[in-house]
């Protein structure tokens, strides 16, 4: 997808504060069957289960189905995490610290505070387009998926080393 055609829309704009365009599943949900089928597989799940099509959508994966932020916020009727009193409360922070593709979270809350959700989403595709062939690669693409340029995106050149930690951990004797 290149970011030419994104334009900023509250359903992929993640409550929690990340940036569901440069998700794995949704990337592999709107374009790439393949990759799809690969982590289906990989989730021990059907191709359905896996697919999504944004936090705030009714296509989600069983893992965002389950979100505790997203009834969380319909609970306290609040658009984004930031906006919360209890910001950032105790799931946030276990589930930022999770993953290297949520390390930007308390910059993201705080972008959508000071510019907008749609300045923010706009940032956001910067961030995770090749700066050649301007696709939208996820965290975990250390190479662009459609030109192969490498680094993929600005976000995996900042975050390289955490996001190879996570996905080839050492092994220690």
């Amino acid at each position: 997808m290149s970011h030419v055609s994104l334009k900023p829309n509250i359903m992929t704009s993640a409550i929690c504060g990340l940036f569901c365009p440069s998700c794995t599943l949704f990337i592999a949900t709107s374009e790439d069957s393949e990759r799809l089928k690969r982590h289906a597989a990989l989730l021990n799940q059907t191709i359905e289960e896996s697919r999504c099509a944004g936090c705030r959508s009714k296509t989600k994966t069983s893992y965002c189905e389950n979100c505790k932020m997203v009834d969380c916020a319909k609970e306290k009727g609040i658009v984004f995490c930031g906006e919360c009193k209890e910001y950032p409360c105790a799931e946030l922070k276990t589930f930022q610290a999770l993953k290297p593709h949520r390390i930007d979270l308390w910059q993201s809350q705080q972008r959508i505070k000071e510019v907008g959700y749609e300045q923010w989403y706009e940032e956001m595709i910067k961030d995770y387009s090749c700066p050649e062939c301007h696709t939208i690669n996820s965290a975990y693409d250390m190479a662009c998926r459609k030109c192969g340029n490498t680094p993929s995106c600005s976000y995996v050149r900042i975050n390289k080393e955490a996001i190879l930690n996570h996905i080839s951990p050492v092994r220690k004797s």
